[in-house]
């Protein structure tokens, strides 16, 4: 059975999210949750709180164990920009985009639920 968690409107762009969540794709949770502790991304302290609600709605609402979970998929799809102005020389001025992304982390108790790409990571 698999199990997920959502984050809306993270500030933080898809881009850089992704790189941090391929860290952590197809991994056991503790083992996700010790990466994501030291990785020096600034949206990894957040992926790691939204990990932790994932294992925490697994645990609550169909009890599984925690410690035998694993990441099965983990998305950051972008959501609405921020449009911003900024003054620029001779009077001018330009758009800044603030991007910011929707994060979805799935964790689930099979292993075979794994994608074959990120098996060998699943110990």
């Amino acid at each position: 059975m698999e199990t997920r968690a959502i984050l809306r409107d993270s500030g933080a762009p898809p881009r850089k999210v992704r790189l941090v969540l391929q860290a952590i794709k197809g991994r056991r949770t503790d083992e996700a949750l010790a990466i994501l502790q030291f990785l020096p991304n600034g949206s990894a302290p957040a992926i790691r709180k939204l990990l932790q609600s994932a294992i925490a709605n697994a645990e609550n609402n169909y009890r599984m164990d925690p410690n035998k979970l694993y990441v099965i998929n983990a998305i950051a799809d972008e959501a609405p920009s921020q449009k911003r102005s900024r003054w620029r020389s001779r009077g001018r001025w330009t758009r800044i985009v603030k991007r910011q992304s929707h994060i979805t982390i799935v964790v689930s108790d099979e292993r075979e639920l794994v994608p074959h790409a990120f098996r060998k990571l699943a110990k």
